[in-house]
């Protein structure tokens, strides 16, 4: 709305807060609100402000790349590929671009009728800031004290890097909120030698409370291999434990307290699921482990070997394709193709957990993933692809490369990735990763 008052013309053709055009007698700039009744000086440059990175001790704010820029830019950008739903109420904010007026207005143009008391003063030290304008604080409800806007939630984008592994999960541009959940660590074997662990789960979304069961899957079988390779445990025989100790914690979120559930005939109607894939490299091993569609890929360091998908789906896909009914590109094409046929949850079938143990002859990089990835990169040529060339040294930017990978591809689905570098000394030869 123009706010002209007054037949008192202005001498600027631009506002020189926002730069937007005025017109004659406009004593408020309509776009940001300058109080434009004295006139004054013209700018000598007109400095570009980065969005998203604050500056810091006078330095001057560098760029944010693709890959690290806060979740909440990313999501649902007007103008960006593929389609796109709006986000819930109290879901990751829909952030304009850097270009638009209302993106500049928000950075570099605070209201001109405020008082210098009620300006925003700069936040104490460890103070979480607003993605969006990058000034204002967040209060306790996810709000900033500044611009208003939402925050987005702590798993919407997470990201996590340990010495020899690292894994990144996104929301993505569709779903409402991000149902998989991930954990990484590191430990030792009796012996000294190190042992990583990567767990990567998918919530089960027609299924109730899907990111509780995700997270507390990924939660269990992190505990449990933690516990058990210290002890001596062979790295297989802990997967598959760490898998029924996270069946068990799922199971358990179908209990409600308070109430007889064992007498209830309906206890187990739509209980809280998920699917998990594991990785476990120790004492020269590659130990994987999965219930449902979830997926262990492995790509060599030397492209010229070829790469190699390790775990077989729980899948209506995967399951036509084992009874020969259909070629794999003819199942992965049908609707029915991603019903799983596998799951943790108080309503599963049967528990049978799939562990599968490889002795590497040659370095290379392990990608634990969700359907998320791998629908924008199925085969294994077509992971391999997609994985950076620098991944084995820089594997957290490989994990923040392929979930870039997925959402330019349309971001469907919740994308979570882990990567997990294994070095072998040069030797002689052979498969590029051998079942034992």
């Amino acid at each position: 709305m123009k706010m002209s008052q007054k037949p008192q013309e202005t001498a600027l053709s631009k506002c020189p807060g926002c730069e937007e055009p005025l017109e004659p007698g406009d004593l408020f700039c309509g776009a940001c609100g300058y109080d434009l009744s004295a006139v004054p000086e013209p700018p000598q440059d007109h400095p570009t402000i980065a969005m998203a990175v604050p500056a810091e001790n006078g330095a001057a704010a560098a760029p944010l790349t693709p890959a690290a820029r806060p979740a909440a830019v990313r999501f649902d950008e007007p103008g960006g590929s593929g389609d796109f739903e709006l986000a819930a109420p109290g879901a990751a904010p829909v952030a304009a671009p850097a270009s638009t007026p209302s993106a500049e207005v928000s950075a570099s143009a605070p209201d001109p009728r405020t008082s210098a008391a009620e300006l925003p003063s700069t936040p104490p030290a460890g103070t979480k800031l607003c993605v969006a304008c990058r000034a204002g604080r967040v209060d306790d409800d996810g709000y900033c004290e500044n611009c208003g806007h939402a925050q987005p939630r702590e798993r919407d984008h997470m990201e996590q890097e340990l010495g020899s592994v690292a894994a990144v999960s996104d929301r993505g541009l569709r779903h409402h909120r991000n149902e998989d959940s991930f954990a990484v660590s590191t430990t030792a074997l009796p012996d000294g030698s190190p042992a990583v662990v990567a767990i990567v789960c998918d919530g089960v979304s027609s299924a109730s409370r899907p990111d509780e069961a995700s997270a507390a899957a990924a939660s269990a079988a992190n505990e449990a291999l933690l516990e058990s390779l210290p002890r001596g445990t062979h790295p297989q025989q802990a997967m598959h434990e760490a898998i029924v100790a996270a069946s068990e914690s799922v199971n358990s979120l179908a209990e409600e307290p308070g109430q007889a559930m064992e007498h209830d005939p309906h206890r187990h109607r739509n209980a809280p699921a998920c699917t998990l894939v594991g990785a476990v490299m120790a004492g020269g091993l590659l130990v994987v482990g999965w219930v449902g569609d979830s997926r262990v890929y492995w790509v060599p360091d030397d492209r010229t070997n070829p790469p190699a998908r390790l775990t077989e789906d729980d899948s209506w896909a995967a399951q036509m394709v084992a009874a020969g009914l259909m070629n794999e590109a003819e199942a992965y094409a049908d609707e029915r193709a991603h019903a799983i046929t596998g799951w943790l949850g108080a309503d599963a079938y049967e528990l049978e957990p799939h562990t599968a143990s490889f002795k590497p002859d040659r370095s290379g990089l392990v990608v634990v993933c969700t359907d998320g990835l791998w629908n924008y990169a199925e085969s294994a040529a077509e992971m391999a692809a997609a994985v950076p060339a620098d991944a084995q040294l820089r594997p957290l930017h490989g994990a923040q490369v392929l979930v870039g990978h997925a959402l330019d591809g349309g971001g469907h689905d919740n994308v979570t990735v882990a990567l997990l570098p294994f070095v072998v000394p040069p030797q002689g030869a052979g498969s590029a990763c051998g079942t034992t």
